[in-house]
């Protein structure tokens, strides 16, 4: 089912019953989820995600805008009319009941044509329950589940209801590290064998990266960046986005184009043909750069940690915005560890140039120094 959004807008009251003041949590947002496909809406913390679900569902009405599932216009259509299924994060099973219970619910308040009898119910409550894995634990209740497993049946209770569209709101969030990595993985695979058109909200960018066929990034309620993962972690549009979408992030700096050249603390780094003079902020991947003895850009070496298959150089420089570098290169190189400094080349594919008041990215074809850099 293709969702499209346009120009969707939510506005919220002050807290402050005396401030006329008012909080635009989603802004003028429009965009087409194409059918079957996973999209990842990622953003920092009161960035809109949430409220933006929300809208989709039916739980917030919006201010202005439209919500169309494929051609039927579902923006004042109540939530349980809808055809959504959601998953919290908090999971919002019912702890009096067992596992089978929880996701027999839903189909038990099926009316119409939709109601089903009690065999077929159970027949789709196990077929649920097998698709996600926790079949065998169908008599339990939710207190004596794992949180991984717990997940899983707030999502069997949402397939069961045969949804259109399949929303998650942070679902991962409450798990550890090692569990959120194969629930992760446990969720593609659903939402491939199903093909349910799926919204998954999350603040974790490698989270939404492995998983979906396109991200949305989000900064106060407006998007910012659409596309393909590896395509929106390329070509970031702005700043804002270069600086979200990677681990460790990326580098900035403050520096200058000065006769097509960038120029970060006196040193020129890259060639950018066709850029007029002007100061801009350039950002560098930490896999962006190569260690030379005669690298074109010179840091103070702060420390070496060799991870396996990576080293990464920690090092600084006066005109980085943050107090640290990292830069990662293979752990073939050797680092002397007690050098004061540290020389490198930078690649240009994973160097970027934004101007520095807007941040906005300036869209020029970086060229080497050198002709075997």
């Amino acid at each position: 089912m293709e969702v499209r959004l346009d120009a969707l807008t939510k506005i919220f009251p002050s807290r402050n019953r005396k401030s006329k003041d008012t909080v635009t949590a989603v802004n003028n947002f429009t965009l087409t989820i194409p059918d079957g496909k996973l999209v990842g809406l990622l953003g920092p913390s009161g960035c809109g995600k949430s409220t933006l679900l929300n809208l989709i569902c039916g739980i917030e009405k919006a201010t202005s805008g439209r919500i169309l599932f494929g051609d039927e216009d579902v923006t004042d259509l109540p939530p349980e009319v809808r055809g959504v299924g959601m998953v919290f994060q908090n999971y919002a099973l019912y702890p009096h009941m067992t596992v089978l219970q929880n996701i027999l619910f839903p189909m038990q308040n099926f009316k119409g044509e939709k109601k089903l009898t009690k065999e077929q119910m159970l027949e789709k409550a196990h077929e649920a329950a097998r698709l996600v894995q926790i079949d065998e634990y169908m008599e339990r209740k939710p207190s004596e589940l794992s949180g991984g497993q717990q997940q899983r049946v707030a999502i069997a209770r949402a397939l069961v209801k045969m949804p259109r569209i399949l929303l998650l709101d942070e679902p991962l969030s409450n798990l550890d590290a090692r569990l959120r990595l194969q629930t992760r993985e446990e969720l593609r695979r659903i939402q491939r064998e199903t093909g349910i058109t799926t919204v998954f909200v999350t603040h974790d960018q490698e989270e939404a990266m492995s998983i979906s066929d396109m991200i949305v990034v989000m900064k106060d309620g407006i998007l910012n960046q659409l596309g393909r993962p590896q395509e929106v972690y390329d070509e970031p549009v702005n700043l804002f986005v270069a600086k979200f979408l990677g681990t460790p992030p990326i580098n900035v700096f403050r520096a200058k184009i000065k006769g097509e050249s960038l120029i970060i603390g006196g040193e020129k780094v890259l060639r950018f043909p066709g850029v007029k003079d002007r100061g801009v902020m350039a950002g560098i991947r930490p896999e962006g750069f190569i260690l030379r003895d005669d690298g074109a850009l010179t840091l103070s070496l702060s420390a070496v940690e060799v991870m396996g298959r990576d080293t990464s150089i920690v090092s600084t420089h006066p005109e980085c915005e943050a107090a640290n570098i990292r830069s990662i290169i293979s752990s073939e190189n050797e680092v002397d560890e007690g050098a004061k400094e540290v020389r490198f080349d930078l690649k240009p594919n994973k160097t970027f140039i934004f101007d520095a008041q807007t941040g906005e990215r300036i869209a020029a074809a970086p060229a080497p120094l050198r002709e075997d850099a």
